[in-house]
């Protein structure tokens, strides 16, 4: 799980418009990061809002990690840089879905929310050892609340964005008092204007 905030804990403006919080040096982490993986994730909403390619630039098609979209309801449009031909996508919606995708494969997985941990069987079946979450708030907190995260990596900007409307790392509907997720710093680095932390998810709490 990877994501920048800034230090209210804020990952984008009110408008949910795409907001670049990471430093240069972060930048290049992420790329490092990116190039360390079998498969990136994200939400319809992050395509939505942000239209990210979710590649490597410089990289060969055919090092490029495979691209995973959650699409419940079929939303993204047929022109989302997603769904060009830089990397293999494979697109994940519900099973009465009926949306087609051009230049994407297609598996329709859960009843009314989507069922992440077959996700995962079909990605390690595929050869997915490590899969980068990248948002976004409601996204990454379906993989927290389904107990699927290993290791949450965030970068710490240097401004301030504040709102209530505005989106936070791990949004959906929250966890009640008992239910939070327990984390364990194992480092944490400066990089540039900003702060790098790595958790892992306490299994033992």
């Amino acid at each position: 799980m990877n994501c920048a905030m800034s230090p209210d804990g804020k990952i984008a403006g009110a408008e949910r418009r795409q907001l670049r919080i990471s430093s240069p040096e972060d930048m290049d982490r992420v790329k490092r990061l990116r190039m360390e993986c079998q498969a990136i994730l994200v939400g319809a909403g992050t395509i939505l809002a942000d239209d990210p390619h979710l590649t490597v630039k410089g990289q060969p098609t055919e090092k490029q990690a495979l691209r995973v979209v959650l699409d419940p309801r079929g939303k993204i449009p047929e022109n989302a840089l997603v769904l060009d031909t830089r990397a293999r996508t494979l697109v994940v919606t519900l099973e009465d879905c009926t949306r087609q995708y051009q230049g994407a494969e297609t598996v329709r997985l859960g009843k009314g929310t989507l069922d992440l941990k077959a996700l995962l069987d079909i990605l390690g079946q595929r050869g997915v050892s490590t899969l980068l979450v990248e948002g976004g708030g409601e996204t990454i907190y379906s993989f927290f609340r389904a107990g699927l995260v290993d290791v949450y990596s965030v970068f710490v900007g240097d401004f301030i964005i504040g709102g209530r409307e505005s989106p936070t790392p791990v949004d959906g509907e929250g966890f009640r008092l008992g239910e939070h997720v327990p984390l364990r710093l194992v480092s944490f680095e400066r990089l540039g204007s900003g702060v790098h932390l790595t958790y892992e998810v306490r299994r033992d709490a």
